[in-house]
């Protein structure tokens, strides 16, 4: 009687068991390394926290003040502003060269009609915020002056056309007008005397000559 050794049978046995552990071992990393694929993907499917940072626009206040722009008085195109005013008087003075005084005259009042509602808007704001806010009363008072001055410009551009016209009864009220309105120590009003006394409507000059202010021997 043969007697074969049990250790082959334990070595099936533990062959087998080593390959059914090594089996399970790799689908435990299969599962694993599946798990961890998911894993992965889902991360980078996902927005990255600086990448969501970076999207988001800025609040109303960091952005670019830009917008003041875009406010309709201040564009170039509205009537109701000193850039309107000095648009009307640019033309005027294209057309006084070319000789077309009604289409001047017209372009001067209406100029002349802007700046006195601004200055005239400016000076009641002003005065609505004295006591109030006086950065905002002085800015107002400011604007008020500037916008005043720009139209005694225009006036005295018109009492000019109104004598290249030779229609110097309508020059005259407006020549006065700015000398009151700038006095008569001022550039503007003293170049607006000068017309009146070129004119004949005044006999005195001024400024006065040294020699006609001293006292006759």
């Amino acid at each position: 009687m043969v007697i074969y050794p049990k250790a082959k049978t334990v070595s099936r046995h533990t062959t087998f068991q080593k390959s059914f552990m090594l089996l399970l071992g790799v689908k435990r990393s299969l599962s694993f390394v599946g798990l961890l694929s998911f894993s992965t993907a889902a991360t980078l499917l996902m927005p990255h926290p600086l990448a969501v940072q970076a999207q988001t626009p800025p609040p109303p206040s960091e952005q670019s003040p830009e917008n003041d722009d875009l406010r309709p008085l201040s564009q170039d195109g509205s009537l109701l502003s000193v850039q309107g005013g000095q648009r009307l008087m640019q033309e005027a003075g294209e057309a006084a060269s070319a000789q077309n005084y009604d289409l001047a005259v017209q372009k001067l009042q209406q100029a002349r009609q802007v700046f006195n509602q601004l200055s005239n808007f400016y000076q009641d704001l002003g005065a609505s915020f004295a006591g109030i806010d006086l950065r905002i009363a002085d800015d107002q008072r400011q604007q008020a002056i500037s916008t005043a001055q720009l139209r005694d410009e225009a006036t005295y551009q018109l009492a000019l056309v109104h004598r290249a016209q030779n229609k110097p009864e309508l020059s005259v009220p407006l020549l006065i007008q700015i000398v009151r309105s700038q006095n008569p120590t001022r550039e503007l009003g003293k170049k607006a005397y000068e017309q009146l006394y070129e004119l004949g409507f005044v006999n005195s000059p001024y400024p006065r000559n040294s020699d006609a202010s001293a006292p006759a021997p």
